[in-house]
């Protein structure tokens, strides 16, 4: 009897050890971010706090826009993600003015959590030139009224959120139109004159450089945007009491500092990241050791050039047989080009964003998104030199007894082939410009220098994408004018 006391402690410790999770044995944690630098740093921030205790990460910086990241969180694309209460409330569910407890409900039903607060509200804000709003005496929101001739430019998320310009413009009933521009470039552009009023979010590091006034909100009409880490409901729980200790870690002023630092004072999000883990006696992290310039620039285009030379490939092992499959058909033939013409419509990152639920994040969602927008100019330029063959030639073809599918590969395919070619070159063309969007799904490229550049005002950044890019562009032209001389007879060159 005296043992059974101990059997009770060994069979507790043996359940104990096999509830717990080792540190050692979870997968890496997927971190997104959207793109503005606050999402950046505090990804940054949960990233580095993980690996400092032995977790390891897969960072998924970027993300295109509320939505995609949402979706990418709710398909499994990546475990946790810097959000907003009124973002979730009024963009992601559509349910303006709902408590927190119905917030929770909702993301519960979605298998999400609220897992964190960070400590501070980042709500949206009107900010207008300071010179102009001195010089009129504005300083609310329902003094814009008065001035229907300023010029008003907005993030394209704000322009068509529920608790955005259409919205706001009706509870103040203001008379102005309202035109898109990249958050990181609006400021600027009020420095510059070319934009009297944007919105703002309440944390911006510029509100520190550039002379801007943010109008009081005196209808409400914005809700609160309490800062929280959004994370899936099967996140390990060691994960989850790890990053508990984030909790109320940052006040708005420390949030302005740090993205201050990141957008104007030329520091890494990864350095500003450290350095508060550090003063804050979180962790003692260094900063992660970036590739050179040299070692990115090679690695993106070496992404960039995978995304498109896979894509390419796919359209025209699908779409040339299909052409020809079709050619002899007219009214399956322009259903084929209107159909295709119609996935054309569809805008690059709308697109990428609907496929996010079927396939999740990275190079496989950017490949598919490639090939379809491939479609077009393949389809149409194989079945318009199919068509521009002279009559005669088919009569020709058919009185020496050729059956229609050798007429079709020895007399109407060559005779077609520049055209065709042509639409392939296209298609190379259209691809490498569109890959730049990859980036935003998490996919990388050539794209991603340049979303980063443009969200963290480094103009090097910028170039290290764009000049690549440009680059790849006019070598797929000069290679597909040395396929054309090497494929195509002189005679039909000319």
């Amino acid at each position: 009897m005296a043992a059974l006391p101990w059997l009770r402690v060994a069979g507790l410790l043996w359940a104990l050890c096999l509830d717990s999770t080792p540190v050692a044995a979870i997968e890496p944690i997927r971190i997104g971010s959207k793109t503005f630098t606050e999402s950046y740093l505090l990804a940054e921030i949960t990233a580095q706090f993980l690996e400092s205790r032995g977790i390891a990460v897969e960072r998924q910086a970027g993300l295109g826009g509320t939505l995609i990241a949402y979706e990418a969180l709710r398909k499994g694309s990546i475990d946790v993600y810097p959000e907003y209460t009124g973002t979730l409330s009024q963009a992601v569910l559509q349910q303006p003015g709902i408590s927190r407890s119905q917030l929770d409900v909702a993301l519960e039903q979605q298998g999400l959590r609220l897992l964190l607060p960070w400590g501070f509200n980042n709500t949206y804000a009107m900010a207008i030139n300071g010179e102009l709003a001195r010089s009129e005496n504005i300083s609310r929101v329902s003094d814009l009224a008065r001035y229907p001739a300023l010029n008003f430019g907005f993030s394209h998320e704000f322009l068509n959120r529920g608790d955005g310009w259409v919205a706001l413009s009706a509870a103040y009933q203001l008379p102005q139109q309202a035109v898109g521009i990249e958050h990181a470039l609006a400021y600027a552009a009020i420095a510059s004159g070319h934009l009297d009023v944007t919105d703002a979010y309440s944390t911006d590091g510029e509100l520190q450089v550039h002379d801007l006034v943010l109008l009081r909100d005196d209808r409400a009409f914005f809700p609160g945007y309490e800062a929280f880490l959004l994370a899936r409901n099967d996140l390990p729980a060691p994960v989850a009491e790890t990053l508990q200790l984030l909790a109320q870690r940052i006040d708005a002023p420390t949030m302005r500092v740090l993205n201050y630092r990141v957008a104007h004072a030329g520091e890494t999000p990864s350095a500003v990241a450290s350095d508060f883990l550090r003063d804050s006696a979180l962790a003692n992290t260094a900063p992660r050791v970036a590739p050179t310039r040299t070692e990115r620039i090679l690695g993106n285009t070496a992404v960039h050039l995978k995304l498109t030379g896979i894509a390419l490939l796919l359209g025209c092992v699908v779409a040339i047989p299909l052409a020809l499959l079709l050619a002899r058909f007219q009214r399956a033939a322009r259903a084929l080009l209107y159909l295709a013409g119609l996935i054309q419509t569809i805008p690059a990152l709308a697109l990428l964003a609907l496929m996010i639920p079927l396939v999740g994040l990275g190079e496989l969602t950017a490949i598919l998104a490639l090939f379809l927008y491939s479609l077009l100019p393949i389809v149409r330029n194989t079945l318009t030199g199919l068509f521009n063959v002279d009559p005669l030639l088919k009569q020709v073809a058919a009185g020496m007894g050729l059956t229609p599918t050798q007429q079709l590969l020895r007399v109407e395919l060559p005779l077609a082939m520049p055209t065709l070619l042509a639409g392939i070159k296209t298609a190379a063309i259209i691809s490498i410009g569109t890959a730049t969007l990859a980036a935003f799904v998490g996919a990388g490229g050539l794209g991603e220098p340049i979303i980063s550049g443009l969200n963290l005002n480094d103009h090097g950044l910028i170039l290290e994408g764009a000049i690549p890019a440009a680059l790849l562009a006019i070598a797929a032209e000069l290679l597909f004018e040395l396929i054309e001389r090497a494929a195509i007879p002189a005679h039909l060159r000319n």
